[in-house]
């Protein structure tokens, strides 16, 4: 196994009396697909916030490449290459779809300019399927397209580390099929990827490994296929009658 390019050691974030990640510890090797999965309101999208600099952590490290990223703020925590999407979409509604994808360049680990950063970002939405729609305002794009769009601009960024929050949800099958494919090829250019995901099929099929949460807390890590069969997990997803 390859080293590890981000590490999470006994981060902890509290929110007053509600402690959302409690001690949590995992690592994420270089070139690695892993998912992290729970029920809801377990603490993964906590978790991606913490990573990304959206949020500090109460206490614990987070480093990337050796080095403390923890607490540190966002814009500065992205030129370092980690770049995420977002559960609830975020995209910039006064640019069009090709400004989107430059900014995300502009402000990313390794960043582009001028006329390379266009054409970068035009290649980039045709790669997520927004092919030639590149002047157009990001307002008349579907849910869907939007989220195609916020993934062209994180991959803008050049990142050393992709979060996924929940990309896969809302899309139909065939616009599933499509995105799986996209994440697996991500994958074999060596972005090393955390994917919180609800789409088993998607984890089952494209994880290399799993990091299961309930309750802000750590209760399964390891293969895949043996986490998914583990009697905690089913317990935590199903109830004590399933497990």
């Amino acid at each position: 196994m390859s080293a590890a390019i981000l590490s999470l050691d006994h981060a902890t974030k509290a929110f007053g009396g509600l402690i959302a990640v409690n001690d949590l510890s995992f690592s994420l090797q270089d070139g690695e697909l892993l998912g992290l999965i729970g029920p809801n309101g377990s603490g993964k999208t906590t978790v991606l916030n913490l990573i990304s600099g959206a949020l500090k952590p109460t206490s614990g490290s987070i480093s990337l490449g050796g080095s403390e990223i923890a607490g540190q703020p966002a814009h500065k925590i992205a030129r370092l290459g980690i770049a995420r999407t977002f559960q609830l979409v975020r995209i910039l509604p006064s640019l069009t779809a090709e400004q989107n994808v430059v900014a995300g360049g502009v402000f990313g680990h390794v960043r582009g300019w001028g006329v390379e950063a266009h054409e970068r970002a035009r290649a980039l939405l045709e790669r997520v399927g927004l092919g030639g729609r590149g002047d157009s305002p990001t307002s008349s794009m579907t849910y869907i397209d939007q989220k195609r769009l916020e993934l062209a601009r994180a991959l803008a960024a050049n990142p050393q580390v992709l979060l996924l929050d929940e990309w896969l949800a809302g899309l139909n099958p065939s616009e599933l099929k499509i995105g799986i494919d996209l994440i697996r090829e991500l994958r074999n250019d060596g972005i090393s990827i955390i994917m919180v995901e609800h789409v088993m099929d998607a984890i089952r099929s494209l994880c290399d490994r799993c990091v299961v949460m309930s309750s802000g807390l750590k209760i399964a890590d390891g293969d895949v296929h043996r986490v998914l069969a583990d009697p905690e997990v089913i317990r935590a997803y199903l109830g004590d009658d399933h497990a």
